[in-house]
């Protein structure tokens, strides 16, 4: 989203616009930047696509899958532990809160047949290829 104001585009007033909106509304209604987003690995075999997903930490049941007009969306949310600081320093690396991903699939993924599984904090998506889609090999006869 780019936001213009006197026709200057690179604005301070611009860069909090696009960071405000970059951001997700959360399942509390509170509105949240999504401060990560899971790596991803997609690939391709004869008769199904596999789509990876790194969600180290994230119970399977905040996250949800959806598919709608032939758009896979994997959301879901990285919740913080309620730690006490008893110390009065603690150091936080990793990142936490709502993410969101989307995929547009081919036509010739079986949307009915999409499965799931989530296993040592991988979310594996199955989908698999209708028949039209799959290689066919035709035998050559030589005459």
């Amino acid at each position: 989203m780019l936001v213009r104001f006197n026709n200057h585009t690179d604005s301070l007033l611009d860069t909090v616009f696009n960071n405000f909106f970059r951001g997700d509304v959360l399942d509390d209604g509170t509105f949240g930047l999504s401060h990560w987003t899971p790596a991803v690995d997609i690939t391709e075999k004869e008769n199904e696509y596999l789509v990876n997903v790194e969600l180290p930490g994230i119970n399977k049941d905040d996250v949800k899958i959806m598919v709608e007009n032939n758009v896979l969306t994997i959301r879901g949310e990285r919740k913080q532990d309620q730690e006490t600081k008893q110390d009065g320093y603690r150091r936080v690396e990793r990142s936490y809160g709502a993410f969101q991903r989307s995929f547009k699939l081919p036509n010739t993924v079986k949307a009915e047949k999409i499965d799931a599984s989530y296993k040592d904090g991988v979310l594996t998506v199955t989908l698999p290829k209708a028949e039209e889609a799959k290689p066919k090999q035709i035998e050559v006869k030589v005459k």
